[in-house]
């Protein structure tokens, strides 16, 4: 007998508040199980009336401090973290309650969503998973930057980022979910900034919640976080972390091998665009268990 991959929900709902990076307010999040085919929803709990947002990046409105859905004049900001979380524990179906616009930055990592989610309990469901399952490569370029994927029996992304500053320089990481565990290698690593541009951004009023508390902070030559790093090259781990995210926004996961080079937000944006045009480069539908 022929045994696919099932979807995933949690088994109960959980609850967590905390801090908008950029909007400095205050915001709680209900986190509730849901039935197959569901996908991952987002409700405004603060603006009734409202329709659900569904986390897929047609819906996308903005990349360029962090990924933001939006629906009919709703938008939800900073939602890269949560779905990691979603995506590196893959849970398939879920409603997210939320009474403010920007997803709270936590402690700059996927930690405390990850642990909420593992602590309620997964449950498999009965209707098979569906996957993107990629047949040809496909490669988006811009300059130095790129984001390409290619055929792959199960899921990795490999990250590459090359920073000119003497604390970060060259890192590289694979993760594979078939080999890796995402809670303990991946869904710690915080977001991190350079400290100019954390002045920058409150300038302009934003980053208003960003803090050492919530990233790594960086100056010429030290990291001022006291605590220092909690992996050696824990840049690149968040950086796949948000990647993740991102190509979470499909709406269904890849059977394939990604790999991104110097890439962010609007990079990974725009290749998921071409990823969808290029129709002939994969197909869809369950994927066999070995």
């Amino acid at each position: 007998m022929t045994r696919y991959f099932l979807q995933r929900t949690l088994s109960q709902s959980v609850s967590v508040s905390g801090t908008g990076v950029h909007s400095g307010k205050q915001t709680h999040l209900k986190i509730h199980p849901a039935p197959e085919n569901h996908g991952i929803k987002f409700r405004r709990v603060d603006l009734p009336g409202t329709q659900d947002i569904q986390a897929l990046f047609k819906l996308v409105v903005d990349t360029s401090l962090a990924t933001v859905i939006g629906n009919n004049g709703a938008i939800i900001s900073t939602i890269e973290h949560l779905m990691a979380s979603f995506a590196g524990l893959g849970i398939d179906n879920a409603l997210v309650e939320v009474d403010d616009y920007e997803i709270p930055i936590m402690d700059g990592s996927a930690r405390v969503f990850t642990q909420l989610f593992e602590n309620a309990g997964i449950v498999k469901q009965a209707a098979p998973k569906h996957f993107f399952i990629v047949k040809k490569p496909i490669k988006v370029a811009d300059n130095d930057k790129s984001v390409m994927i290619f055929p792959e029996p199960c899921f990795k992304i490999t990250c590459q980022i090359d920073f000119q500053h003497p604390l970060i320089g060259k890192q590289e990481i694979t993760f594979d979910r078939a080999k890796n565990n995402f809670e303990k290698e991946i869904s710690r690593a915080r977001t991190f900034g350079f400290i100019q541009d954390l002045e920058l951004l409150k300038k302009f009023s934003l980053g208003k919640g960003g803090s050492l508390d919530n990233a790594i902070i960086i100056d010429k030559d030290r990291i001022l976080n006291e605590e220092g790093l909690r992996y050696p090259d824990e840049f690149v781990r968040h950086k796949l972390l948000d990647s993740l995210g991102d190509f979470s926004l499909l709406g269904m996961p890849i059977q394939g091998h990604i790999i991104t080079c110097k890439s962010g937000h609007t990079l990974n944006h725009l290749f998921i665009k071409n990823f969808l045009d290029n129709k002939n480069a994969w197909e869809t539908g369950p994927a066999k268990m070995e």
